[in-house]
């Protein structure tokens, strides 16, 4: 193989997304994914599969702080967790880039501001073709433009959710999404929310940022390429060490780009520790690895026994009535949207509910999330241990979490559906995981400085959701390709100079 001028490792949103924004520039990318392409088949649209039995779940486990073990929501393939996510494109309030006191504690902010980062939240939301609509949400950051579709219909029930919300003083309005929903509902009358995209419709790292990184022929994806370390010199990444077919190998570029998210590029700078970087890479500030973050996350049934939900997809709504304000003193508590449509197989895989009851409970209720701030904390982290990836997550803010779950349980039933049921995310299991390679000014405290190039390597950058130094209460998918548009545009420019 030709000697590369940049090496890009992973292609989730962060990797793609990078790769697409660095194609047109003619310099020759290697993108390394460890996952073969994800092919169509029927279990793609089979709950029992999906959400049941396992079916897509890479057979690998994780540790916990206590040494259990637990099979961890990651997948390997072109496209990453995005070919599975909800499809949320949502922007993080301006107000999450600046310190912000919280029931738990204060989030930090961000080296950059909202204004200097709007531009590429704007860029992000044309390339994965946003679905949305400004002027229903109070709390909506400044856009430049508006979105670029509008937004995906909400059903009829949804509608009448949306009324009796907004009959109490609310704000419901549309979820931003990257869905085309004819398109998906073409490949089965389903939710997209969990589900792989096989068929077309979800707008992911791969049916988007690859696809426009894979048209230019400078740009080679290496599929069934697993990391397993980088090797230093200096300051500078050497090469890039990689199993495949059975075979070890090294590659090098003047350029390494690594955006394996926020767990994996975390282990792997600590599997790369060497005599000169006894820590692991990258890591003279010890911060590698620390500072995880997940959000606090439950989903929250209303159940009514008089009224019916005849939605499909269901996943449209989000109130930010609380995001910035609800707290005994003012403080934020989080964001509220849909979940995709809980089924009656679905809901018998997750509870463990005999099925005709869960099909009985699935029909009778509407189905959302609350998502709450997890502050960065250095001792929540990502380990290794005898070469295995230990996750250590100390949850924060969860007196924040308990409220806003309080105050929607209350209107719910207040909107008509009497009885209220949640279940919180399990501890274990890294949903919306960043925070580890955290970015920052100064590199005694963070990992990468503000255009994501490492402090301590002047070659490696890190573009995923791992630099993200608050989780805000919004899911990071579009912030992950912001930031990677971003750092393309300074490597661009002779950042990593």
């Amino acid at each position: 193989m030709t000697t590369p001028d940049i090496v890009i490792i992973g292609s989730g949103m962060g990797g793609a997304t990078l790769a697409a924004a660095l194609a047109p520039s003619g310099r020759r990318i290697v993108i390394l994914e460890r996952g073969e392409r994800l092919q169509d088949c029927p279990e793609a649209r089979d709950p029992v599969a999906v959400f049941g039995t396992g079916h897509f779940r890479p057979d690998e486990t994780w540790l916990d702080a206590d040494g259990g073990s637990f099979a961890p929501n990651n997948y390997y393939h072109p496209g990453g967790n995005s070919k599975f996510y909800g499809a949320v494109l949502m922007r993080y309030r301006a107000e999450d880039f600046s310190p912000l006191r919280h029931m738990g504690g204060t989030a930090p902010g961000w080296p950059i501001t909202y204004e200097a980062f709007e531009p590429d939240y704007q860029a992000a939301e044309e390339m994965y073709q946003v679905r949305g609509a400004l002027g229903e949400d109070p709390t909506e950051p400044h856009h430049s433009r508006p979105y670029p579709f509008p937004p995906v219909p909400h059903e009829p029930d949804m509608v009448d959710l949306c009324n009796r919300l907004r009959a109490q003083g609310l704000h419901p309005g549309a979820l931003p999404l990257g869905v085309d929903i004819d398109l998906w509902l073409k490949g089965g009358a389903i939710t997209f929310d969990g589900f792989p995209n096989t068929r077309g419709g979800k707008m992911d790292a791969e049916t988007i940022g690859l696809a426009q990184a894979l048209q230019h022929p400078n740009v080679t994806l290496m599929t069934g390429a697993r990391v397993t370390r980088l090797i230093a010199d200096g300051a500078r990444i050497a090469a890039v060490e990689y199993e495949r077919d059975g075979q070890t190998q090294r590659l090098s570029a003047p350029l390494i780009c690594l955006c394996a998210g926020a767990v994996k590029s975390a282990a792997l700078l600590l599997a790369s520790a060497d005599a000169a970087n006894p820590k692991g890479l990258a890591n003279r500030s010890d911060q590698v690895g620390r500072n995880f973050m997940n959000h606090n996350i439950t989903a929250v049934l209303g159940l009514s026994p008089f009224r019916r939900n005849r939605s499909v997809y269901e996943k449209t709504i989000q109130m930010n009535d609380w995001y910035l304000t609800g707290g005994p003193n003012g403080e934020p508590l989080g964001n509220v949207q849909m979940l995709g449509r809980i089924t009656g197989p679905i809901m018998a895989a997750e509870t463990g509910m005999p099925l005709p009851l869960a099909h009985w409970v699935a029909d009778h209720s509407v189905h959302l999330m609350t998502m709450s701030e997890d502050l960065p904390n250095p001792e929540s982290r990502v380990m290794l241990r005898d070469g295995q990836i230990v996750l250590k997550w100390e949850r924060s803010n969860w007196a924040a979490h308990a409220a806003l779950n309080a105050k929607l349980k209350a209107v719910l039933k207040k909107a008509g559906w009497p009885v209220v049921l949640t279940k919180t995310f399990e501890k274990r299991t890294p949903s919306h995981q960043c925070g580890t390679a955290r970015m920052g000014h100064d590199p005694a405290s963070s990992v990468v400085n503000p255009q994501c190039r490492a402090h301590d390597l002047e070659n490696l950058f890190v573009c995923d959701a791992s630099v993200l130094p608050t989780s805000g209460a919004a899911n990071p998918s579009l912030t992950v390709a912001a930031i990677a548009l971003r750092t393309a545009r300074h490597i661009l420019q002779g950042a990593a100079a």
